[in-house]
C-alpha cells in the first residue's frame, strides 16, 4: 500500500494549509469578538472576499464536476482539505458548490437553480427534518396536495442549515400517504418568494439553523426535482453523500487543539516544573494523539471507498461515530489542560467545545450510527475486517 500523496495532491493540500494560516487564523480574535457581541463571526461580504481570493487561485467547487467549472477533486483529497479548513473555527467554505441532488435537475431547473447556485448567485437549503421526524426521516408529515396543475404544500421543517439565508429550498413532502417513503415522498424546489418563511433557532453554538413554515404554499408541477414519489431516495443520497467530511473537519480541529495543549503544557509551570512533566498531562496528550491518528485513517478509508466506487456507508458511519465521540473527548482534555483559562472566552477552546458537540447529533446521531453499524454486522452486510477482510 502506498500512503503517500502525489506532488500535485501535496501542492493542493499545502496551498489550503497556507490559506488557513494566512487568511483564517489571523481573523480568529475578531471573529470571537463579533460572536461575543451577538454578530456574525464572518459577515457575508468578508466570506465572499475570501471565496473570490481562493477562486483566483483556482479553488472553486472543490467537488463540483469540471464540466460545471469545478475542481472535481477526489473524496480523499476533499477530506484532506476539510481537515485543513478544520484547523480554524472561522466558518469558511470554498464557493462553487451545489447540493449533490441538485444535479438531478432537468434542463430548465439546471438553468434556474443549479448553475446559479454553483456560481454563488443563489443559495439553497435542504429540508427534510421536522419537529417529529429527525433521525426517523420516514416519519415526515409535511404534505403536498395536488390541485389542478399545482401542488399545495403544508408543514414545518426544523434545524435546517442555511434556511435563514436561502432563497430556495429543496423540501420533501408526502404526496401519497399510502406509499409513504416507498414511493410517496417527493422533493420540490420552492423559491422563498412562493410563500414559505424561516425563523431563526438559537443554539448553544454559533450555528443558527432555521425552522421553515409552509402554509398553503402553491408550486407548479415543474418544481418537482427528480421523479414524483422518489424524493426519499433522493434524500438518502444527500444525507449519505459525505458523512466522512464531518469527522474530517473535526480532525483538523483536534490537531490544532492538541497543538495548543502541547504548547501550553510545555510553558505552564506548577510547583517549579512545566505541567508537561506530570503524568496526568502526558496521558491526556498521548491518548489524544493516538485517537487523532485513528480518526485520520478512518476518515481516509471511508473516502477511499467512495473513490473506489464501493458502498462506503458502513465506513462513513464508523468514521462519523468515532469522530464525534473522540473529538468531544479531546476538546474536553484540552480545556482541562488549560485549566481556568480554557473555560474563558479569551481562548477559542470553549467555542470549539460547543461547536464539536453538534457532531454527535446532526447528519445522523451517535445512536443512529451505532444502529447502522450493528445492523450491517449482524445481517452480514459488512464484514469484520472491512475492505481487507
Amino acid at each position: 500500500m502506498d500512503f503517500s500523496l502525489s506532488v500535485e495532491e501535496r501542492e493542493i493540500r499545502d496551498w489550503v494549509r497556507t490559506f488557513v494560516q494566512r487568511e483564517l487564523i489571523p481573523r480568529e480574535p475578531e471573529v470571537l469578538r463579533r460572536e461575543r457581541a451577538g454578530q456574525p463571526g464572518l459577515p457575508a461580504d468578508e466570506l465572499e472576499e475570501l471565496r473570490l481570493k481562493a477562486r483566483d487561485a483556482g479553488f472553486w467547487g472543490v467537488q463540483t464536476p469540471q464540466e460545471y467549472g469545478g475542481m472535481g477533486l477526489s473524496a480523499v483529497m476533499t477530506a484532506l482539505l476539510e481537515a485543513e479548513l478544520g484547523r480554524s473555527f472561522v466558518p469558511f467554505r470554498f464557493g462553487g458548490t451545489a447540493d449533490n441532488i441538485l444535479f438531478q435537475a432537468n434542463d430548465e431547473q439546471r438553468e434556474r437553480y443549479l448553475l446559479p447556485t454553483i456560481e454563488g448567485k443563489r443559495r439553497s437549503c435542504f429540508a427534510i427534518t421536522e419537529p417529529g421526524a429527525g433521525s426517523d426521516a420516514k416519519a415526515i408529515r409535511t404534505t403536498a396536495r395536488k390541485d389542478g396543475g399545482d401542488w399545495i404544500i403544508n408543514g414545518e421543517k426544523t434545524f435546517i442549515t442555511g434556511g435563514n439565508e436561502a432563497d430556495f429550498v429543496m423540501v420533501f413532502a408526502v404526496t401519497d400517504p399510502a406509499k409513504g417513503a416507498g414511493g410517496g415522498v417527493t422533493c420540490f424546489l420552492v423559491d422563498r418568494e412562493m410563500g414559505w418563511r424561516s425563523e431563526y433557532i438559537d443554539t448553544m453554538g454559533e450555528w443558527g439553523p432555521a425552522a421553515l413554515i409552509f402554509q398553503d404554499v402553491r408550486v407548479p408541477e415543474s418544481q418537482i426535482l427528480g421523479e414524483l414519489g422518489q424524493g426519499f431516495a433522493l434524500a438518502m443520497q444527500w444525507i449519505g453523500r459525505g458523512r466522512y467530511l464531518l469527522p474530517a473537519r473535526a480532525l483538523g480541529a483536534c490537531e490544532r487543539l492538541l497543538a495548543m495543549a502541547i504548547d501550553h503544557a510545555n510553558t505552564r509551570e506548577t510547583f517549579g516544573a512545566p505541567i508537561a512533566e506530570r503524568q496526568a498531562i502526558q496521558w491526556m496528550v498521548a491518548d489524544s494523539g493516538v485517537e487523532i491518528e485513528a480518526l485520520r485513517w478512518l476518515v481516509l478509508h471511508a473516502a477511499w471507498q467512495v473513490d473506489s466506487g464501493m458502498d462506503s456507508r458502513h465506513a462513513q458511519s464508523i468514521a462519523k461515530l468515532y469522530g464525534g465521540i473522540k473529538a468531544n473527548e479531546i476538546v474536553d482534555r484540552v480545556l482541562q489542560i488549560h485549566g481556568g483559562m480554557g473555560y474563558t472566552r479569551e481562548l477559542p477552546i470553549e467555542r470549539w467545545y460547543r461547536e464539536l458537540r453538534l457532531l454527535r447529533i446532526y447528519e445522523g446521531t451517535d445512536e443512529i450510527q451505532r444502529r447502522t453499524i450493528a445492523r450491517n454486522l449482524l445481517r452480514g452486510h459488512a464484514k469484520i475486517g472491512g475492505a481487507l477482510g
